[in-house]
């Protein structure tokens, strides 16, 4: 997910965004833990989705703050 793509979408879809990809994030662990998961790189890349999402979703509230 490229931060491009972030900026073009509003604050719910963003939030809705966030849900579902911490969704993938938990799923991912579940699926190492029972060794379902080939694809380890996968987990490392959710994470940094997440975070994208919440740093763009912080600079928006400090936006609207002032």
């Amino acid at each position: 997910m490229k931060q491009n793509d972030l900026n073009k979408q509003s604050d719910k879809e963003l939030e809705k965004l966030l849900l579902d990809t911490r969704a993938a994030v938990r799923q991912f662990r579940f699926d190492v833990s029972g060794s379902k998961a080939k694809n380890l790189k996968g987990g490392v890349n959710l994470r940094k989705d997440v975070a994208r999402i919440m740093t763009e979703l912080s600079i928006r509230n400090k936006g609207n703050k002032k």
